[in-house]
């Protein structure tokens, strides 16, 4: 297991990785954020645990405080209304299953 200063950071996200990453890079963790997942709920100064060898993520905050943010989370609005865009988001599945339209 890593122990991460201020200085020794990841990358968590669930978008595409340009290239320029260094050090470790966790990606590809969707849906967690969009559906109120605990990575929804991570604020600045939170820390988090992450072990590459058991796949593990773990934001440490108690029960208690996890649901307080829960309750208060809103689901990030639909930017794309109508076309494409709009019905792939309604209807594709998790990238972590493959993003598929089955």
């Amino acid at each position: 297991m890593t122990s991460w200063s201020r200085w020794n950071r990841a990358c968590i996200t669930d978008g595409r990785f340009s290239g320029g990453t260094y050090g470790m890079v966790v990606g590809y963790i969707s849906p967690e954020a969009a559906v109120g997942g605990a990575i929804a709920l991570v604020a600045e100064g939170d820390q988090i645990t992450i072990d590459a060898q058991k796949q593990l993520l773990h934001l440490h905050l108690d029960d208690v405080e996890l649901q307080r943010r829960k309750a208060n989370w809103k689901a990030p609005e639909q930017k794309a209304k109508t076309g494409v865009l709009a019905k792939y988001a309604r209807v594709v599945s998790s990238s972590s299953v493959g993003a598929v339209t089955d």
